[in-house]
């Protein structure tokens, strides 16, 4: 008799015999699983315990000094068509890439344990949820999808359930950037990733599978998934709005989930509820509505920053049952990086060495914690809710220090797809590379998109149906620098005013001002009860600078073109004229 576990079986024993490992081991996710782990990780110097009295259950994991980050420029998408992967995406042909990537993996299991990790993506029995299993040498990865996913017997008996899965194999490697590549087959539902221990790279469900995989299969089965948290604002007469937002990786994701509204707001009553801070999968409901799980069970934030005035609800949730990676300690054991402003000084910097701030930082830029979601003192259950949450509004946002005010609303859906398409950040930490370059990323998914930008965007214009119920579409930009170079927003909390005046605007209830590049609220049209604005900051931040925009659309239709022939022909109409507007 036939089970529905024979592929597995029959997949976990082919690269049993190309890793050719000491020993097999089938995570079932339980505690003592994990805590046997954590006793041989702590014996062989993988974890550090740090101090249990301040941080019970807390461990710090130190990765390669040369393994800190993506490696955008070792990801590739293999489809049998080059066209298919988009100029968006490095491209390999699927043979040469698994015949490369192989030849690393051939006998690199050698006197290593073989861990077998079955995982679902997304609440357990969520129809939206996928499964996967990943392959890894690497007992700190199983220590994190444990975390980050729902990992373990129940994934396994629902895998055998369904005879589907994506199929992740992990090894470290020698970790020598030199033998590093992280390949992905779309049409196989398959991850291979060598050489490196880093989280986007190594935690296959993240990244690889919650949105390079599963974007090629929402776009064969009519979902989206997204780089984009979510978020549910309740007001004081107890209703609430759930909001997913992409911004590109550290431009303050996490801090808008678990934002803390301003003190006005706390008194009339409003809630701010976490659903996620980093992955959003999306599908069309009976009512028109889009809904939206977080498929991930985890956060894994980026520590520097993280402090009790930029995002009180991360530190709070990172005080117990946390490993952090990369970051400093101090002389009794506490995690430390810049930022945090706790009143305590590193003695150990992120290599392992006495801090020296003239040598580097104590804590790596892009170090990490990973933690349970449901440790945020914001965590709602409607996480955990199998239909999903209904989204009222989108929102697209970077980090720009001129021209893009605050925040506008895009015309209709056509108009948002183009706001996302043609999103632009300044770079940070969390991929290798300069930082403070000013690059497009379209809806915050170029490291992630799956396969051609053109047909994404494609894709997601075509949730406009007769009887869709879909979202409002907003840009936002925390990040207007003003003459002086400081930021012009206070931010953090008061960001919940943009996001009010959003919910008044799917609601009817609040004013804008119609421009070419969308609707702009006025510095009136917003609460402001209680913020100190300049003269400068209300003209600049709800100001519309012709010129400069006629500049960014002329460079929106030269970005588009790149795209080639594929491109939607809406998209380039909707650009064409709102360019002609501006002229």
């Amino acid at each position: 008799m036939t089970s529905k576990l024979d592929r597995l079986n029959e997949w976990v024993a082919d690269v049993a015999r190309l890793t050719r490992p000491a020993v097999i081991h089938w995570c079932d996710g339980s505690d003592a699983e994990s805590a046997a782990l954590r006793e041989q990780m702590l014996a062989d110097g993988t974890l550090i315990e740090l101090n249990q009295q301040t941080h019970p259950g807390s461990y710090l994991h130190r990765s390669h000094p040369d393994d800190v980050a993506r490696v955008e420029h070792l990801t590739f998408v293999c489809t049998p068509e080059r066209e298919d992967a988009g100029p968006n995406n490095h491209w390999m042909a699927p043979a040469d890439a698994h015949a490369r990537i192989d030849a690393l993996f051939d006998g690199c299991m050698q006197g290593r344990t073989m861990y077998v990790i079955p995982y679902c993506m997304g609440p357990i029995d969520s129809p939206l949820s996928r499964c996967g299993v990943e392959i890894t040498d690497s007992p700190y990865v199983v220590a994190n999808m444990r975390i980050m996913t729902r990992m373990g017997v129940p994934a396994l008996a629902r895998i055998e359930r369904e005879g589907s899965f994506v199929k992740g194999l992990h090894s470290i490697g020698e970790l020598d950037p030199e033998r590093r590549l992280i390949m992905h087959f779309p049409e196989e539902l398959a991850i291979k990733s060598y050489g490196s221990g880093y989280g986007g790279n190594a935690l296959l469900g993240k990244k690889c599978h919650a949105l390079r995989i599963a974007s090629h299969q929402a776009r064969q089965e009519g979902w989206l998934a997204e780089h984009m948290l979510i978020l549910g604002i309740e007001n004081p007469q107890g209703q609430t709005h759930y909001i997913a937002a992409a911004f590109p990786s550290a431009c303050g994701k996490t801090n808008l989930a678990m934002l803390i509204p301003p003190e006005g707001y706390r008194r009339d009553g409003w809630k701010v509820w976490t659903i996620g801070d980093d992955i959003c999968w999306m599908r069309p409901g009976a009512d028109g509505r889009l809904y939206a799980i977080n498929p991930e069970a985890g956060f894994f934030g980026v520590a520097p920053g993280t402090s009790a005035k930029s995002n009180a609800n991360a530190l709070a949730s990172i005080q117990s049952n946390t490993i952090f990676t990369n970051v400093g300690i101090t002389a009794d054991q506490q995690p430390w990086w810049e930022g945090i402003d706790n009143g305590l000084a590193p003695v150990t910097d992120w290599r392992g060495e006495p801090f020296d701030s003239a040598k580097r930082p104590a804590a790596h830029p892009n170090s990490r914690f990973t933690v349970s979601a449901k440790q945020c003192p914001s965590y709602s259950d409607m996480a955990e809710d199998a239909q999903g949450v209904p989204i009222s509004a989108i929102v697209f946002g970077g980090r720009r220090a001129s021209l893009v005010p605050l925040v506008f609303e895009a015309r209709d859906w056509t108009h948002g797809v183009l706001v996302g398409a043609a999103m632009g950040s300044e770079t940070t930490a969390a991929a290798t590379g300069a930082v403070g370059v000013m690059r497009r990323d379209p809806m915050a998914m170029k490291p992630f998109c799956g396969y051609n930008f053109a047909d994404y965007f494609g894709h997601w214009l075509s949730f406009d149906q007769p009887g869709a119920q879909l979202p409002k579409v907003f840009h936002v930009n925390w990040f207007r620098k003003g003459e002086n170079g400081k930021f012009l927003w206070p931010g953090f909390g008061d960001n919940l005013r943009v996001l009010e005046w959003m919910i008044q605007r799917v609601e009817g209830r609040a004013a804008a001002t119609e421009t070419p590049i969308g609707h702009l609220p006025t510095a009136d049209d917003l609460n402001l009860d209680g913020v100190a604005l300049s003269d400068e900051a209300r003209e600049t931040l709800f100001g519309f600078e012709h010129a400069g925009w006629q500049a960014e659309f002329a460079g929106i239709g030269e970005y588009l073109a790149e795209y080639g022939p594929r491109l939607p022909q809406a998209l380039l109409d909707e650009q064409r004229r709102i360019a002609a507007a501006l002229a």
